[in-house]
C-alpha cells in the first residue's frame, strides 16, 4: 500500500480486494479514506483480481500482490513506455527477489528477455502480476483470470494475451518480490506444472502447437516422474495416458 502511495506518478484510483482475511485489514480505510476497499468471502486470487478489474474505472490496470512492493518510478515508466508505444497494450518490468530478508540472484529461467513473450513464458511464468500494466480491452479480447485454476492463473492469462498481442518489457527492476514464507501458494501445491499443462493443452491443434508441444511433453514426463516418486497412482495413469495419446498422434 505504501509503495503505491509513494509513486512519482500517482494512481488515479486504488482498489483493495480483501479476499476473506481474518486480520484487521478493513481498518486501512480509516488511515487512507480515499482508497476503495472491498471485502469478499475467500474465493481465491483470480476472483479477487477479477473483481478489482470489474470495478476499476480507469482503462489501464495494474496489480500489486500482498507480498510484493512497487519501486517509486514504476507507474511513471509504464506511462512513458505506452506514450511512446501507443500500439502496445501491456507492459511488464524486471524485478528483484528477496528471500528470508536477503536479496537472491534470479534463476536464469526467470530472467527477462523481452523478445517473444509467448515463447519466453511457455516453461514458467516469467511475468509477475505485480510487474504488469495493461489496458482493459485485453480482458475483452482474451478473457480474465481463470477462477477454476487454484494456481498458475497468471501464467494462463499471459499465454492467452501474448499469443495474440505484443507486450513490452521495461528492463528496470521496478518491483521487489518477497518469498520464503510458507503461506505462499507455491508452497501449498506439489507439481505446479499440473496446472501449467492445463493452459498449454489449450494450444494443441492451433497455430502454436509445434511451439507448445516440446514444453508440454517435457512437463508430462516430469509430472510422471514425480507421480512415480510419490506413488500417486491416479496421476501416473493420467500422464502415461497423455504421453501415449501424443505418441499415437505422432506428436510424442
Amino acid at each position: 500500500m505504501v509503495s503505491v502511495l509513494s509513486q512519482t506518478y500517482a494512481a488515479d484510483e486504488i482498489i483493495i480486494i480483501d479476499d476473506g482475511s481474518t486480520d484487521q485489514s478493513a481498518q486501512i480505510i480509516k488511515e487512507f479514506p480515499d482508497i476503495i476497499y472491498m471485502y469478499q468471502k475467500n474465493s481465491g486470487v483470480s476472483s479477487a483480481r477479477n473483481r478489482g478489474i470489474k470495478y476499476a474505472k480507469n482503462d489501464w490496470v495494474a496489480f500489486l500482490d500482498s507480498d510484493d512492493v512497487w519501486h517509486k518510478d514504476k507507474l511513471k515508466l509504464h506511462v512513458e513506455f505506452h506514450q511512446q508505444n501507443s500500439d502496445t497494450f501491456m507492459s511488464y518490468t524486471d524485478e528483484k527477489w528477496v528471500r528470508n530478508n536477503k536479496e537472491v540472484k534470479i534463476p536464469k529461467k526467470f530472467q527477462k528477455i523481452g523478445k517473444n513473450a509467448f515463447a519466453e513464458n511457455l516453461s514458467y511464468c516469467n511475468i509477475a502480476p505485480s510487474s504488469v500494466l495493461l489496458h482493459k480491452k485485453l480482458f475483452e479480447w482474451c478473457g480474465v483470470f481463470d477462477e477454476n485454476l487454484a494456481v498458475c492463473e497468471d501464467y494462463d492469462l499471459w499465454l492467452r494475451i501474448t499469443c495474440k498481442e505484443k507486450v513490452g518489457l521495461i528492463k528496470n527492476k521496478l518491483i521487489t518480490k518477497y518469498a520464503g514464507h510458507e503461506d505462499q501458494l507455491s508452497f501449498k501445491y506439489w507439481g505446479m506444472d499440473r496446472f501449467r499443462v492445463q493452459s498449454l493443452e489449450k494450444f494443441l491443434d492451433t497455430e502454436y502447437e509445434d511451439l507448445v508441444l516440446e514444453t508440454l511433453i517435457e512437463k508430462y514426463n516430469l509430472l510422471l516422474k514425480g507421480a512415480i516418486k510419490y506413488d500417486k497412482m491416479a496421476d501416473i495413469k493420467i500422464y502415461e495416458s497423455k504421453l501415449e495419446f501424443l505418441r499415437l498422434k505422432g506428436r510424442g
